[in-house]
């Protein structure tokens, strides 16, 4: 599916927290996990921050209506992805990946080293879809404080700390463009 990616407008925003909600269905097929797909999405303000700091893109469709969203921060020369969302009926056509390919490109404009994010271990739709874009699972030992701090902060949001991971994309020694094809 070909879809245009573009940096996420204000008006936007509205459309954002059901696209999370939709794309949270994923998880009703995982029971300790079903969960998720019935919990709180982010707001629309909390996105208007993402937009206003020129770190949220959209995917959208021909009639330029938000098929899925990442949204993201740049902090200790990283770009820290910190949510991507596509529509439950658009999953699975490559919309995730070209939002993942348009952070990295934007990552490698500024000049950032490397690309992270959190998420949940052995899921295809999480780690296994970041691996095959070229991230690495970082284990204890991988972890700087920052993503150490998001990982337990997490844990205090109810998210399973046995089932999440951090993962990592080094922009800077020569590792596969996420956004190609593994």
């Amino acid at each position: 599916m070909n879809a245009l990616i573009r940096l996420t407008r204000e008006d936007d925003t509205p459309a954002l927290p059901d696209i999370e909600r939709s794309s949270g269905e994923a998880f009703r097929v995982v029971p300790e996990l079903a969960w998720i797909a019935d919990d709180d999405v982010q707001s629309v303000a909390a996105h208007l921050e993402f937009v206003r700091c020129g770190l949220s893109w959209v995917a959208v469709d021909d009639r330029d209506r938000p098929l899925g969203f990442l949204c993201a921060e740049i902090s200790d020369g990283a770009l820290h992805i910190w949510q991507l969302a596509v529509l439950h009926e658009r999953q699975g056509f490559g919309l995730g990946r070209a939002l993942i390919a348009a952070a990295i490109a934007h990552a490698r404009g500024r000049s950032l080293g490397e690309v992270t994010l959190t998420t949940f271990r052995e899921l295809a739709w999480n780690e296994c879809f970041y691996r095959k874009l070229g991230f690495l699972t970082l284990g204890e030992e991988g972890l700087d404080a920052r993503l150490a701090q998001i990982l337990a902060k997490e844990a205090t949001y109810g998210l399973p700390a046995e089932r999440r991971c951090a993962m990592r994309l080094s922009l800077n020694d020569g590792q596969q463009d996420a956004g190609n094809d593994a």
